[in-house]
């Protein structure tokens, strides 16, 4: 009976072994985890896309807007802009929100992303959705 109960117990295990190892071609079954490394462009104008905006958010808890030759964004006159955003980080993204736009990168991937942007008066935000509350800005479009 002992044997039947050894038998039985090593059986089970090669199972479970078995079981454990099968995985099917899934990447993260190891245990580790890749990120990915992001180029695309994505148009909400329709138009030409005029000035260069650079976004960059990482890879520290940093979320920045400037212009092409790195001055900080507060205002800017209302149009077409192509947004590029240097994402350094897949634990955080760079969102722009206002009127008409609405474009973001994603959490856990880097790289860079272009968005041609249309903007129009009012009071636009760009924010790292994990990190809203400390990582954030604004500025206004008048003109």
């Amino acid at each position: 009976m002992t044997r039947v109960r050894i038998g039985v117990v090593v059986g089970l295990a090669v199972a479970a072994l078995a079981l454990a190892g099968c995985g099917g071609g899934d990447d993260n079954a190891s245990g580790t985890t890749e990120t990915g490394t992001t180029t695309t462009s994505t148009s909400q104008t329709g138009g030409d896309t005029g000035t260069v905006l650079k976004g960059s958010v990482g890879p520290g808890f940093e979320i920045s807007l400037s212009t092409a030759d790195g001055q900080s964004v507060e205002t800017l006159a209302p149009g077409n802009y192509k947004l590029e955003v240097d994402d350094q980080s897949d634990i955080h993204n760079f969102h722009l929100s206002g009127d008409g736009v609405d474009v973001s990168t994603d959490v856990g991937t880097t790289g860079t992303e272009s968005f041609d942007i249309r903007v129009t008066s009012g009071t636009y935000t760009f924010v790292c959705d994990p990190h809203s509350s400390t990582m954030h800005g604004s500025f206004e479009v008048s003109g």
